[in-house]
């Protein structure tokens, strides 16, 4: 034990004493996992890196891949190329012929998560240092980010990377401490009883905080009583359990359960050891004052909504509790920053694109940030603006050594630091890489040549006293306020509701036409591509070519060729919809001579009555098929008419017949056996027998699911926001906007918001037909829709400011009711977005 100064303060802590440091070498991983080496004569190990995905692959020499199997892909298929690329240690779920591998070695387990989770366990164990262990179902990683932004003057911490609080994430994270840490925070969080059972002896906490009780994640548990008890067997071995009294269900089962442990709570009624006593808002910062040991102290905190007063009361609690001095907390609480929980991909100057993620630049969010960087880069060149390391507790050159040999192994550009320190990068990068280094983010900004950067993409990656949002607002492109934020997170969330309904051999094809609805297709492409999706699929060739162009490889599906953009196609590789014989006599007459037997799909209509071969159309067809070796059915096809509607179920079933049987013509033809496809999003929800061999998922992707099966398990992914430009005060009987159709009929106060319909808020939306959302509330339209910007009612919303942002829909309004306040469907509003309005791609 020895003791830290913290201002007025003594903290004890323990002296992080390692037993064992790595590398762990290949007999601790087998005995620890209880596996068998699969290799006669296995090779010597020393392992340093875990490894769950083959794309973030950095040290090969030093790193076990664990071969996970989930439903749709399999991390065995990933061997062969891991051990081209250096990879020799592997955790494998079947046997391997080792004999392909001479110099590799194969640890075969029962189960690939209890092998993490059991080496993370024996890593934990070798290290002495205090944690702190946060888990509920709101506010784990707000709680863990500010806890870090407290303590991190006064200790070397290591926390969780972003959100990895799961069976897999809690290892990962907790694989990250080092000798010189001395306090570790991670974050637990479960889905179904016994998996918190697993994550508390990896974590092993010495203090456990408790955020509160919701609904998330609920399934998996019979009742909330059981959740909160499953959530609490985290605690079972800490010394002091921090939560709020205020939950009545977490506070009756803490005393219920742990009655002789340590309880430190906190409350906005008295009775607690720490007494919220009174709160007061104004439009930018909360006011509070605490009670603690009879002490009153009135307390900043930068943040005006509840959910950030219950997050920092959480943090307060836990200063209270290790003896920080009220001047100290006063003092740290008053400068938490926002959390940037996730990576911004924005447009920049001079065809540039920017990743911003300028709010911290600790070591173990690094190289997450730069797998982004790598899945956005698109053939543009690949930057990195990076700042010095603070508070990592390890020696400065070897800090920047590993540094260097992470980034070494991107293919980066160019490097450009700025700090005391982060110079010592240099010699550890390649000469081929440029390196610029500035004193200061000052002196950056005022002697880059901002002009000569152009066509990259750069990622901006800073501590927060560098303020290197100011480099992305200079390197920003200047446009229209209004942004459609897209959020690839709730993408691939959406993208996993889907396939968890397909079985294992049925391929997806995924819709990207139209801009991916609104979306952007290249990006959207790009991390569909990452995901092993099957096919892509685009309206008109010009789409594909963008997407080829981009760098996508994936197989591209035209679905509406025209005859002057064959030869387009064939170069570059697209795959066109085939719906008549006249269409596919043209495309194979334009068809290279000596050309190998180019990939199409046929399109049958069974009932749409839109395009598509019918029953009379098969003799030709056949006959085209059976004398042109030149060309080869990839795919037969058929579009439902209403497969989200129980009132067509009828219909549907008649369409599903129709097109077996045409398949069965067709197939008994050509000899072989094309893939076959006929559902839709909603298809793949209410017909799960004819999945067939392929199936197509569109407006599901993006969260809309008209057959109302998984609207609950659906995630917005698109999220349009304004902002506000002016207010004004509006008198009885005067009048608002063109036409005056906009009638006051009281004093109000009115806001005029940067966005219109040339920006894809249509029309009817006005004159009170539709609201937005701003600080929490809704404020309906007043008046009508304008070209550029419309006006709001905020009267109710007396906090409004100028430059507030205002939702148009996303997270707290649906774009079905915008849909239904316009007489239209979520497919016009997505795609009527126009181009103007800045696209933003985040990543959690």
């Amino acid at each position: 034990m020895r003791f830290k100064q913290t201002g007025m303060c003594l903290l004890p802590v323990c002296l992080n004493k390692a037993n064992h440091t790595m590398p762990y070498d290949l007999q601790q991983i087998t005995r620890i996992t209880t596996g068998k080496i699969l290799n006669p004569n296995p090779t010597p190990a020393a392992i340093t890196q875990l490894l769950i995905d083959s794309r973030q692959l950095i040290f090969p020499k030093e790193s076990l891949f664990f071969a996970f199997t989930g439903k749709r892909n399999n991390g065995h298929d990933f061997i062969p190329k891991l051990y081209k690329s250096g990879v020799r240690n592997f955790i494998v779920k079947k046997n391997i012929n080792t004999a392909k591998y001479p110099d590799a070695n194969f640890i075969l387990v029962k189960n690939m998560v209890e092998s993490l989770q059991a080496i993370a366990r024996l890593h934990r164990e070798q290290f002495s240092l205090k944690t702190i262990a946060i888990t509920g179902s709101n506010g784990k990683t707000i709680v863990k980010e500010w806890l870090f932004q407290l303590l991190e003057k006064d200790y070397t911490l290591v926390r969780s990377p972003r959100s990895y609080n799961s069976q897999i994430g809690v290892p990962l994270s907790v694989w990250q401490i080092k000798p010189e840490d001395e306090i570790g925070i991670f974050e637990a969080g479960i889905s179904q009883v016994g998996e918190m059972e697993k994550l508390a002896p990896i974590i092993r906490p010495n203090i456990g905080i408790f955020t509160n009780i919701g609904d998330a994640h609920s399934k998996g548990f019979a009742s909330l009583e059981e959740k909160i008890r499953e959530k609490l067997k985290l605690f079972k071995d800490a010394d002091c359990i921090i939560y709020c009294k205020d939950h009545e269900d977490i506070h009756g089962l803490i005393q219920e359960i742990y009655p002789n442990k340590k309880h430190f709570c906190w409350s906005q009624k008295e009775g607690a050891h720490l007494w919220i006593k009174s709160v007061q808002r104004d439009t930018r910062q909360t006011t509070f004052s605490y009670c603690y040991k009879n002490k009153i102290t009135k307390i900043f905190l930068p943040f005006t909504d509840d959910a950030s007063l219950e997050n920092a009361s959480h943090c307060l609690s836990a200063l209270c509790y290790l003896n920080y001095p009220p001047a100290t907390i006063k003092e740290r609480i008053a400068q938490l920053e926002p959390v940037a929980m996730r990576l911004e991909l924005k447009d920049g100057i001079n065809n540039c694109m920017l990743i911003n993620d300028s709010y911290n630049s600790d070591f173990s969010s690094i190289n997450i940030a730069l797998n982004f960087l790598e899945q956005q880069s698109f053939g543009k060149k690949k930057s990195i603006i990076i700042s010095d390391i603070l508070q990592s507790g390890r020696k400065k050159e070897t800090l920047y050594e590993e540094l260097g040999m992470l980034l070494s192994g991107k293919g980066l550009f160019r490097v450009i630091t700025v700090g005391k320190d982060i110079e010592k990068l240099k010699k550890h990068l390649s000469d081929k890489v440029v390196f610029q280094h500035y004193k200061s983010t000052k002196n950056l900004l005022a002697a880059l040549d901002f002009d000569a950067t152009q066509n990259e993409v750069i990622l901006i990656k800073g501590a927060r006293k560098f303020v290197f949002e100011k480099i992305t607002t200079r390197l920003s492109r200047k446009i229209h306020n209004t942004v459609l934020e897209i959020n690839l997170n709730a993408l691939l969330h959406n993208l996993n509701v889907y396939t968890a309904r397909l079985k294992p051999e049925t391929k997806m094809m995924v819709m990207v036409k139209a801009s991916a609805y609104g979306s952007g297709s290249i990006e959207v492409a790009q991390l569909l591509e990452d995901h092993h999706v099957d096919y892509l699929a685009v309206a008109y060739a010009d789409e594909g070519v963008e997407l080829r162009k981009a760098g996508i490889q994936s197989p591209i599906l035209v679905l509406n060729p025209e005859e002057t953009v064959f030869e387009t196609m064939h170069r570059y590789q697209l795959e066109p919809e085939i719906y008549s014989n006249s269409l596919l006599k043209k495309f194979i007459r334009q068809l290279p001579p000596e050309s190998l037997p180019y990939p199409i799909h046929l399109k049958l209509d069974t009932g749409l009555k839109r395009l598509g071969f019918e029953a009379e159309d098969l003799p030709e067809l056949i006959q085209i098929l059976q004398s042109s070796p030149q060309i080869v059915v990839r795919s037969i096809f058929s579009h439902l008419a209403g497969s989200d509607n129980p009132q067509h179920d009828d219909f549907t079933n008649i369409q599903a017949k129709v097109f077996h049987n045409l398949c069965v013509k067709l197939c008994g033809k050509l000899g072989y056996q094309p893939l076959r496809h006929l559902l839709n999003s909603g298809g793949i929800l209410r017909f799960p027998q004819y999945q067939l061999e392929m199936v197509r998922l569109g407006i599901g992707l993006y969260g809309i699911d008209g057959s109302g099966l998984v609207s609950s398990e659906l995630k917005p992914v698109l999220n349009l926001k304004a902002s506000i430009s002016q207010l004004k005060t509006v008198a009885p009987k005067e009048t608002v906007g063109y036409n005056r159709h906009g009638k006051a009929t009281k004093m109000m106060k009115i806001a005029t918001i940067s966005i219109g319909y040339a920006d894809g808020l249509m029309r009817k939306a006005g004159n009170g037909q539709y609201q937005v959302f701003v600080r929490g509330k809704m404020a309906p339209t007043v008046g009508d829709i304008c070209m550029d910007m419309c006006m709001i009612d905020v009267s109710h919303i007396p906090d409004a400011q100028e430059g507030d942002v205002v939702e148009i829909f996303g997270e707290h309004v649906p774009v079905e009711q915008l849909a239904k306040a316009c007489d239209t469907i979520a497919y016009e509003i997505f795609t009527g977005i126009s181009e103007r309005v800045r696209r933003v791609y985040v990543q959690e």
